[in-house]
């Protein structure tokens, strides 16, 4: 059973920064893409951030001010956010594409998500 699991949401004050971390347990054939989505109150789920072995893709509302990245056993994926605005607060939820056989196809997991609030 793989399980996404997310941590370093939290409260800061415009302009702060934070650190999102997820970390994939579990067992599979093949772990993909990976990223991180968000949802504000209200709003639909935007894809704010994709890593795959070679690349990286932002939202543009996030370009300059978020980094992704992965850990070298590659089932760990952070969120580094700097210069962070009001706008950005939402539910942070990690996802991956999973391959659990090697005749399967990849199919999409998602963590619980984590508050991340910017406010003053």
């Amino acid at each position: 059973q793989v399980q996404l699991v997310e941590s370093g949401g939290g409260s800061v004050q415009p302009g702060g920064s934070l650190r999102l971390s997820c970390t994939v347990s579990g067992s599979w054939f093949s772990l993909g893409l990976m990223g991180w989505d968000r949802q504000a109150p209200g709003k639909g789920r935007e894809n704010v951030a994709r890593i795959g072995l070679e690349s990286t893709t932002y939202a543009d509302s996030v370009k300059g001010r978020f980094s992704i990245s992965r850990d070298n056993s590659k089932t760990t994926v952070y969120l580094d956010m700097d210069s962070l605005k009001p706008e950005d607060t939402a539910v942070y939820y990690c996802c991956a594409n999973i391959k659990s056989s090697v005749s399967g196809p990849y199919k999409p997991y998602w963590g619980q998500g984590t508050q991340v609030t910017v406010s003053s």
